[in-house]
């Protein structure tokens, strides 16, 4: 395997989880009865550049499908944590009727629905059939196609380059990242300005958060390299905002190389100097990781199977991506928690890829008053645990499995 920025040999594995399914590869009822393609899930960390990335085994088209069940509208953290940046960022930047406004991986509209409700014209690209037809059901044009430079040249053809261009939790996403940065400048207008978020690999190590590790998530980045990525397609990254979404993410400032716009800030410097500090350019960072992520795996198991001893109820909430990585390296199967509540009408009615745990209503909850609820999306499990708090009426706790396993 050679990296997908640099083309360097890829030898040093940061994490190996083994083998386990796509993560957003549910089951219909009908299916439990076939095999599921399990897939290597290993982490490799390039020398020259420090891209931490996973070997492409299942193609994004396959990951990507009619079939993708992941709707960011039903999150209420996340619809807010959008509105507001659309609330921030129009007005900052002058944005008005003659402006346009393009995201990439619009998924369902959660985000552009503020900016056309501001009255600014927006585009989205969402190669997922679900999620573009509940985005244009929201009044949100939607384009069903992969983004990058072949979609770039054709819309830069029409007149149509964009003054924003948002990316949220999608850098990560793609194969092909060259391709797609390359596909942002040519999208971008002159004066233009790019905002990507993505969670942070240092937050990852730091705070041991392995379950966002998965197939769909071929990339692993740091402000470092992608700094790097984006120079290398002419796109200067000049400016990042910490943000607390995701367990810890980043969001850059890019533009063209050259715009006067363009000054470096202290906020970047700053970041820079801290995964210099922590090592993240050096090999020596990546190393021990395994070890920590065995030792979580083992807490979780020994508190799964105390709770079976005592004849407890463990339910889980949440049917995210990030659960189904914890719940496959683990081994965890339907006799240890024995269903999981979701709020998207997506997902319940189906099996978790690999451990097939039924996803339920959250109505189960109230109605199966399990002794213990394992909130699986953690980044969230204060609104999760506000939504929940039903069950303290019966003595039911809240068990968070990242960074180790605690019962709150």
């Amino acid at each position: 395997m050679n990296c997908r920025f640099c083309n360097t040999p890829l030898s040093q594995v940061f994490l190996d989880l083994g083998a386990a399914p796509a993560s957003n590869s549910f089951l219909k009822p009908e299916e439990l009865n076939s095999p599921e393609a399990y897939y290597p899930l290993k982490l490799f960390v390039c020398p020259d550049c420090s891209l931490v990335q996973v070997e492409e085994v299942k193609s994004s088209t396959e990951i990507f499908s009619s079939e993708y069940v992941y709707f960011s509208s039903f999150s209420r953290s996340w619809l807010a944590h959008a509105k507001a940046y659309v609330e921030s960022t129009l007005p900052r930047l002058g944005l008005g009727k003659d402006s346009l406004v393009m995201e990439i991986a619009s998924n369902d509209g959660y985000l552009l629905q503020y900016v056309r409700a501001a009255g600014v014209p927006c585009l989205g690209i969402e190669p997922t059939a679900s999620t573009a037809k509940a985005a244009r059901e929201k009044g949100v044009e939607s384009l069903e196609e992969f983004f990058g430079v072949a979609l770039a040249e054709r819309l830069k053809a029409e007149g149509r380059q964009a003054d924003l261009i948002v990316g949220n939790n999608v850098l990560a996403h793609v194969p092909n990242i060259n391709d797609f940065v390359g596909g942002l400048r040519i999208a971008l207008k002159d004066g233009g300005l790019v905002n990507m978020e993505f969670p942070h690999l240092y937050r990852l190590v730091e705070s041991a958060q392995f379950d966002t590790v998965y197939h769909e998530h071929f990339s692993y980045l740091s402000l470092s390299s992608v700094r790097r990525i984006f120079a290398a397609q002419g796109l200067a990254v000049f400016d990042v905002e910490e943000l607390p979404t995701h367990g810890g993410s980043l969001r850059i400032h890019a533009r063209r190389e050259g715009d006067p716009k363009a000054a470096e800030t202290e906020r970047l410097h700053a970041v820079l100097r801290m995964e210099q500090a922590a090592g993240m350019l050096t090999p020596a960072y990546y190393q021990g990781f395994q070890e920590r992520v065995e030792r979580i795996k083992a807490e979780l198991l020994g508190f799964l199977a105390e709770q079976t001893l005592a004849r407890k109820k463990v339910a889980a909430y949440g049917a995210a991506a990030k659960g189904n990585t914890l719940l496959n390296f683990c081994g965890v199967k339907p006799g240890q928690v024995a269903f999981v509540c979701d709020a998207s009408p997506h997902k319940q009615g189906l099996f978790l890829p690999g451990s097939r745990i039924p996803v339920l209503h959250p109505d189960a909850i109230r109605e199966q008053k399990p002794d213990f609820v394992l909130i699986l999306p953690w980044n969230i499990k204060d609104e999760i645990m506000s939504q929940l708090d039903c069950i303290r009426q019966w003595g039911g706790r809240f068990v968070v499995p990242i960074p180790s396993p605690e019962v709150i």
